[in-house]
């Protein structure tokens, strides 16, 4: 890791947010979605929908896996984490309609998932960002991410669903291998001086609890448990459900939720009106996943949070101040 430029920060949101024609963004921001339905005793159709995603084309390679456009001096660029939430919904609008053109897509992505699992600096198996992430601070490539470790084993685990290939439940498997490792040994794990384990979507010094990629991160373990019967994965979802439900309070400002816990008492990282959103879905989703009626409750107190317009307007102003004093 390195320290952040903010020159260069400053010149990739104002490329992101200010030019024309389809950027990253455009694959991110859709809008959150719980599945129609889903199991919670194996492995069915993935907790959230991403059709818009499925129907990305933007920028595809020649093998019709996607691109993101990142624009100025990163250009295009190969997303584990995309790439992954692409095959996840190709994979749920394969199981509604039975579309060969969805399993072609979904086998491209994950194709792309098992050439791409490669060892880290300390042999653990990851998808590698190849290229430089400005956060708190610079993400240098290759970084890994337990956001995109957890997608992926989702992904891969579906695509064997769906075409009972070996290859893809024995990458899944491999993948896992990065929540078996803490941070500073090439994994996505930190353990606080609690003992709560927590998933980490970025390798920081100073680890900052993104709270959706945790929970992203998290419902890979299940599958992987789902799908495998590996009681190291059963052991790490029991103990991960536990570190959430002692610290979703402390992403709760009383009027927003926090995106992590990397900023100051007067400049916390808030969430943008998108991410608070999805936090919403990913906490009724995980309320039902763990039958736990406190992440249902923060699910409802921070959906009323989204329905006030001065809230709404607070959030907004804040966040915009963060993004141009901080990242």
């Amino acid at each position: 890791m390195s320290v952040i430029s903010r020159a260069a920060y400053l010149r990739r949101i104002a490329v992101a947010y200010l030019g024309s024609g389809a950027s990253q963004l455009t694959f991110w921001h859709g809008t959150p979605r719980a599945a129609l339905y889903f199991q919670k005793d194996g492995l069915g159709p993935y907790y959230m929908r991403f059709d818009e995603k499925a129907d990305y084309s933007a920028h595809l390679d020649p093998d019709s896996v996607p691109m993101l456009d990142y624009r100025g001096v990163l250009g295009l660029q190969y997303n584990p984490i995309a790439i992954a939430q692409y095959a996840l919904g190709n994979h749920t609008l394969w199981l509604e309609n039975n579309s060969p053109e969805r399993l072609v897509k979904l086998e491209s992505a994950a194709q792309w998932l098992v050439k791409n699992l490669k060892p880290n600096q300390h042999g653990v198996p990851v998808w590698g960002h190849n290229f430089d992430w400005e956060y708190v601070e610079r993400l240098v490539a290759p970084w890994h991410s337990g956001l995109a470790q957890g997608q992926g084993i989702s992904a891969l685990l579906r695509a064997h669903q769906a075409t009972g290939k070996t290859e893809y439940i024995n990458a899944a498997i491999k993948a896992f291998e990065a929540f078996e490792s803490e941070v500073d040994q090439g994994g996505v794990i930190y353990t606080d001086s609690e003992g709560n384990p927590w998933i980490e979507e970025y390798i920081v010094t100073a680890p900052t609890h993104i709270l959706n990629g945790f929970i992203w991160g998290l419902w890979g373990v299940l599958d992987l448990y789902l799908v495998t019967n590996d009681e190291r994965a059963k052991s790490l979802w029991e103990k991960c459900v536990r570190t959430l439900t002692k610290n979703l309070h402390t992403f709760d400002l009383g009027w927003w939720s926090l995106y992590d816990q990397s900023g100051s008492r007067w400049l916390p990282m808030i969430t943008s009106r998108f991410y608070h959103s999805l936090h919403i879905v990913q906490l009724e989703i995980t309320s039902q996943l763990t039958e736990n009626s406190d992440i249902a409750d923060l699910a409802v107190k921070w959906d009323v949070y989204s329905h006030n317009r001065k809230y709404r307007l607070r959030a907004f102003a804040q966040k915009a101040m963060f993004k141009l004093l901080k990242y």
